[in-house]
């Protein structure tokens, strides 16, 4: 009976050990994550350097690759963790106005994005910075990501009566247009704040019209005849 307590006692200190391991592992993983985000703050991605950030994680820089094969698998998980929040978020806020009007729906998506870019705006600001002048791979994630961005959308869309005859394809072409036009307003908000305190509501109101005017656009246009 001692030899089973003792294996007993054993078998489970060796999971407490693994378990403080994981935990210990994945605070260092966020610690290299909120490190590239301080970094990020004023200045590219593709200027950072892997000794930087380990360093700023309080780790080695060899440490580096048991959490992420290079800097640019670094980013791309940035993009990838941050755009996935956002979709979530989003995709919760949206779950009772499924059967409303089109424009309540994408006000109310606006509404959510601007608040979740406030809540998170170091990764707004690399987003922002990275999408067109960044590393071809963090590119890639970003452009793939605004894709599933703008696919979740259409299906909200889809589920709107009037939109009801129209093809995937049209759909999804207004949920790029309208995803185009938030992401110009987080990036107009994110490089605005020097222009006063009524700066963000302008900003906002202006897209809030622009909305308006697509969907104005979207209830005269005809479906195409492709399905």
């Amino acid at each position: 009976m001692t030899r089973t307590r003792r294996s007993g006692s054993a078998h489970g200190g060796r999971e407490a050990d693994a378990e403080t391991r994981a935990d210990r592992k994945n605070r260092t993983r966020q610690a290299l994550i909120g490190t590239t985000l301080d970094l990020v703050a004023e200045r590219s991605f593709g200027s950072i350097s892997l000794r930087e950030v380990a360093r700023g994680a309080g780790i080695v820089p060899t440490a580096f690759y048991r959490h992420f094969a290079s800097m640019e698998d670094l980013g791309v998980t940035l993009v990838e963790d941050s755009m996935r929040v956002l979709r979530r978020t989003l995709r919760e806020g949206r779950r009772d106005l499924a059967a409303r009007q089109a424009l309540p729906t994408a006000k109310n998506s606006l509404d959510i994005l601007l608040q979740h870019v406030h809540d998170n705006e170091p990764a707004f600001r690399f987003l922002i910075r990275e999408q067109h002048g960044g590393l071809a791979e963090i590119r890639r994630a970003i452009d793939t990501e605004l894709r599933l961005f703008s696919k979740e959308l259409a299906i909200d869309l889809s589920r709107i009566p009037d939109l009801a005859d129209w093809t995937a394809d049209d759909l999804e072409l207004a949920a790029e247009l309208i995803v185009s036009i938030m992401l110009t307003a987080v990036a107009d908000i994110l490089d605005g704040e020097h222009r006063g305190r009524g700066a963000e509501s302008a900003i906002i109101e202006r897209t809030q019209r622009q909305l308006v005017i697509v969907f104005l656009g979207m209830a005269q246009w005809e479906p195409s005849d492709d399905r």
